[in-house]
């Protein structure tokens, strides 16, 4: 599961993310409730997520052009981890580039 870890929520042993990647697409509504009964996003990942809306203010609009196909596949993947794609695609592209960086 990435770089997370493990922590005790309410007496339960949790796992813990650090990447939207790490959270699977569900089969069912069941097996959905099952991972996170079991998992958790990390501190950091949550932050930045809340962070995406404050810089909304600061941002500047850019037109990218896409073959339909993977923008449907990335709204899918959006959806399924109830994010926005354009603020998921932002903390891809943050996370890539502090990859890049080191």
């Amino acid at each position: 599961m990435g770089r997370g870890g493990a922590g005790w929520v309410r007496g339960k042993l949790m796992r813990t993310f650090a990447k939207w990647e790490d959270v699977p697409l569900f089969d069912s509504e069941e097996a959905e409730a099952d991972f996170w009964q079991e998992n958790r996003p990390a501190l950091r990942l949550m932050e930045s997520a809340l962070s995406d809306s404050a810089e909304s203010s600061e941002s500047v609009t850019i037109t990218l052009r896409m073959d339909p196909r993977m923008l449907a596949r990335i709204k899918r993947l959006a959806r399924a981890r109830y994010l926005n794609y354009q603020s998921m695609i932002k903390q891809w592209l943050s996370e890539r580039m502090e990859r890049e960086q080191k």
